[in-house]
């Protein structure tokens, strides 16, 4: 279980970065992440399949989103939903 926990906080860590625009190169993520450059792909890879519009954008050397998109994973009161 708890290696799911690190998969879905390791994709909301790289959704903050790419949200920020501060990824930078592909092997730099890897480094900042302290992962391998495949395990990266692996994610983000996931967070398309999840429908996630993440491209490489070379003029601002990050990832970024497409379009305007929003992550959220657990449980929520649904009060916290309505606001959303």
């Amino acid at each position: 279980m708890s290696m799911i926990i690190k998969h879905i906080e390791m994709i909301e860590r790289i959704d903050q970065l790419i949200r920020l625009q501060v990824t930078g190169s592909p092997d730099e993520l890897a480094s900042k992440l302290e992962i391998s450059k495949t395990k990266l792909y692996r994610i983000i890879n996931t967070m398309r399949s999840l429908n996630a519009p993440i491209l490489y954008d070379l003029s601002v050397q990050s990832f970024i989103y497409e379009s305007s998109v929003g992550f959220r994973f657990g449980f929520y009161s649904r009060d916290v939903l309505e606001y959303a």
